[in-house]
C-alpha cells in the first residue's frame, strides 16, 4: 500500500518482532508438554528444570518483543498521522475553493479526522494481530506435526470446517455491509431530523407525522438487520461451536485414544495435543471482528488516498504582477464537471475601481458561480478572467487574495475572541482598526454588549444570529482592505433595518474600493453603477436600477414583484416568528 510507504521499514521491523513474539508464546506450552510427557513417561530419567527455564526464558523474551513491535508499530502511526495530515493540509491549500466550499464541511471534515484516525487500528493493530493470528497457531502445529502427524491433522478439521462455514456465512458480505451502512445512515438522518426540526413541527402540530417518519425508518432498520442476522446467526454460531476449545478438545482426546489403544502412539504424546491443539482453530474465533476492523482500516486509506489526489488548481509559474485592480470578465463560460452542461455560457462584464457591480437573477442563474469564478474558487472553461491586465490563473495566491476579499453566504467564525475574529485577514490591525471596521459594519454595539466585550470568546461567551453572524463576517472583509470585496448573498440573513446599515456603510467604503454584490433584495442595489441580470448562466440584461426599470424587463419585473402594496396579503410577513415560513423570509 503506497500509503504507508513513509513507514513501511519501521512497520515491518515491527512485523518481524510480533511474529517472534508470537512463536516465542507457544514455547511455554510446549515446554508444559514436554515436562508432562517425561513425568508420565516413568522410565525417563530427565530432568525438567531445564525445559522450565526455557519456558520462563520464552515468556519474558515473547512479552518484550511484543512491547517492542507494539512501540515501533504505533511509532510508526504517529508518524504516518503527522506526515498524512501535513500532506492533506498541502493538498487543500492547492484545492480550488470551490471545491472546499461544497465537500469542506462533511467529506474533507471526515477525512482529516475520522479516517486518519481509523488508520491508527490498521497500522498500529491490525497487522500485528495478524501475525499473531498466524504465527502462534502455525508454530504450535509445526510442533504437533513433529509429535504425531496423523493426530496433528485431524486437529486441523475444526479449523477448516469453521474456513468453509464463515466463508458461508460472509457470502455476499460485502453488499450486505453497505446495505447494513445505507439503512444506519437512514435512521441516523431520520433521528437528526427529528430532534433538529421538534420545535418546528410541534408548532404546527405535525409532531405526530414527524414522528411517524421516525419509526418508520427505524422500522425498516430493525427489519432489515432481523433479516440478515436471521441468514447468518445459525452458521455463524454453528461456526464459532465448531472451533470452540471444548469441541478441539473433545475431538482430540477422543482421536487420541482410539490411536493409543491401538498402539499407534505413546499414551503420553495425548498431552501436546490436548494442550496446543484448541489454540489451531482459536483464530476463527475472532477472524470476523478482525476483517471487519481491517475492512474498516482498508475504507479509510482509500479515502484519505482520495483526498491526497485531489485535483488541484495549476499553480503560476511566478507570483504574477497586476497594474491596477480592474477586473475584467471576457466571454467566460463553465461547467463543474467535464460532462455537465455549462452553467455560464459567454458571460462579459469589467469591475471598475470604486464602482458597485450588483447581480441578480432567479435560483440556479449562476451570480454566485460567477463570483467565485472572480475570486479563482474555480477556473473558467472557456474566456478569461483578469485582474489588473493579468489572467487570475496566472497570479499566486497571496497575489490574488491581498486584492480580492469576499464574504460568503454562510459564515465561518472561529471559536476564539472577537477581537482575533475580525482581524484574521490582518493579524497585525490595531484595536482601532478593528473598532472602526466593526461600527462600519453595525455590528459594534452588539460587540459591546457581549461580556468582555471585544475579548469575549465567539461560541461561549457571546452567541451571534445569523443577521450578527454576517456583519461580523463584514467587519472582518472590510478590515482586509482589500480593493475589491465580493458580497455573496451578504445581507440575506439581516433584517431589513440592519441591511439598510450595512449598505450604507459598503456604499461609504467603496470610493476606492470596487464591489460586486449578489443580492435578492432589489431595494438595496438601487444605487449600484451597474446591474446584470441573469438567467440560466447568460446575462440578458445590463443597467443600472432606473434604467432598467424604464426597459421593462426582466428586471422590471422582479422589482414589481417586490413591491406589492402593503395591503395585500403577504403569507410569508405574516408569518409567525420562529416559523419555517419566517425564517424563508429572512433567507430571502
Amino acid at each position: 500500500m503506497t500509503l504507508l510507504r513513509p513507514v513501511r521499514g519501521t512497520l515491518a521491523v515491527a512485523v518481524v518482532l510480533q511474529a517472534l513474539a508470537a512463536a516465542l508464546t507457544v514455547i511455554p506450552l510446549i515446554m508444559v508438554s514436554e515436562i508432562g510427557m517425561v513425568l508420565l513417561d516413568r522410565s525417563s530419567d530427565t530432568t525438567v528444570w531445564p525445559s522450565v527455564a526455557v519456558g520462563v526464558a520464552a515468556t519474558i523474551a515473547a512479552l518484550l518483543l511484543s512491547a517492542a513491535a507494539n512501540l515501533m508499530s504505533h511509532l510508526a502511526d504517529n508518524r504516518l498521522q503527522h506526515h498524512l495530515r501535513g500532506g492533506m493540509a498541502e493538498r487543500l491549500s492547492r484545492v480550488p475553493l470551490g471545491r472546499l466550499l461544497a465537500d469542506g464541511p462533511t467529506r474533507f471534515g471526515k477525512v482529516l479526522h475520522d479516517d486518519v484516525h481509523s488508520l491508527h487500528h490498521l497500522v498500529a493493530h491490525a497487522l500485528l494481530d495478524i501475525v499473531s493470528l498466524v504465527v502462534t497457531p502455525l508454530t504450535a502445529l509445526v510442533y504437533l506435526l513433529l509429535i504425531d502427524w496423523r493426530l496433528a491433522l485431524i486437529s486441523m478439521i475444526p479449523l477448516l470446517l469453521g474456513v468453509v462455514l464463515f466463508a458461508r456465512a460472509m457470502s455476499g458480505s460485502a453488499d450486505q455491509f453497505a446495505d447494513y451502512a445505507r439503512a444506519q445512515q437512514e435512521i441516523n438522518a431520520g433521528v437528526s431530523e427529528f430532534v433538529d426540526g421538534i420545535a418546528v413541527v410541534k408548532t404546527f402540530g405535525a409532531h405526530r407525522r414527524a414522528h411517524r417518519r421516525f419509526l418508520a425508518a427505524a422500522d425498516a432498520f430493525h427489519d432489515f438487520f432481523s433479516t440478515w442476522a436471521g441468514r447468518t446467526t445459525t452458521i455463524t454460531a454453528a461456526s464459532q461451536s465448531v472451533v470452540s476449545a471444548p469441541a478441539v478438545l473433545i475431538l482430540v482426546m477422543c482421536a487420541g485414544a482410539v490411536m493409543i489403544i491401538a498402539g499407534w502412539m505413546p499414551a503420553a504424546a495425548i498431552v501436546p495435543f490436548a494442550l496446543l491443539a484448541p489454540p489451531l482453530a482459536a483464530p476463527m474465533a475472532t477472524i470476523g471482528t478482525r476483517l471487519q476492523n481491517l475492512r474498516g482500516g482498508m475504507s479509510a486509506a482509500r479515502a484519505v488516498t482520495e483526498l491526497l489526489n485531489e485535483p488541484v488548481l495549476p499553480a503560476p509559474s511566478g507570483p504574477g504582477r497586476i497594474e491596477g485592480t480592474e477586473v475584467r470578465v471576457k466571454e467566460v463560460s463553465f461547467a463543474y464537471r467535464a460532462d455537465a452542461d455549462d452553467v455560464l455560457r459567454g458571460v462579459s462584464l469589467d469591475l471598475r475601481p470604486g464602482t458597485v457591480t450588483a447581480l441578480v437573477g432567479p435560483s440556479g442563474a449562476g451570480k454566485s458561480t460567477l463570483a467565485m469564478l472572480v475570486a479563482r474558487f474555480h477556473d473558467v472553461t472557456a474566456g478569461s478572467i483578469t485582474l489588473g491586465g493579468t489572467d487570475v490563473r496566472d497570479l499566486d495566491t497571496t497575489t490574488l487574495y491581498r486584492n480580492i476579499g469576499f464574504v460568503f453566504q454562510d459564515v465561518a467564525l472561529l471559536r476564539t475572541s472577537v477581537l482575533e475574529n475580525i482581524r484574521l485577514g490582518r493579524p497585525e490591525a490595531t484595536e482601532a482598526e478593528v473598532r472602526a471596521a466593526a461600527e462600519a459594519a453595525r455590528i459594534h454595539e452588539r460587540i459591546l454588549a457581549a461580556p468582555r466585550g471585544y475579548d469575549s470568546v465567539i461560541g461561549t461567551e457571546l452567541r451571534l444570529s445569523g443577521g450578527e453572524a454576517q456583519r461580523l463576517s463584514i467587519a472582518r472583509a472590510l478590515l482586509a482592505d482589500t480593493p475589491l470585496l465580493i458580497l455573496d448573498e451578504a445581507t440575506a440573513l439581516a433584517d431589513p433595518h440592519a441591511e439598510a446599515q450595512i449598505q450604507d456603510a459598503l456604499s461609504a467604503l467603496t470610493a476606492h474600493r470596487t464591489l460586486l454584490v449578489i443580492a435578492h433584495r432589489l431595494s438595496t442595489i438601487t444605487r449600484a453603477d451597474q446591474i446584470l441580470v441573469l438567467d440560466e448562466g447568460r446575462v440578458v440584461e445590463r443597467g443600472r436600477h432606473d434604467d432598467l426599470l424604464a426597459a421593462r424587463g426582466r428586471y422590471a419585473r422582479m422589482w414589481q414583484a417586490q413591491q406589492r402594496p402593503a395591503s395585500v396579503p403577504d403569507p410569508i410577513r405574516v408569518a409567525a416568528p420562529g416559523s419555517a415560513q419566517a425564517d424563508e423570509e429572512l433567507s430571502t
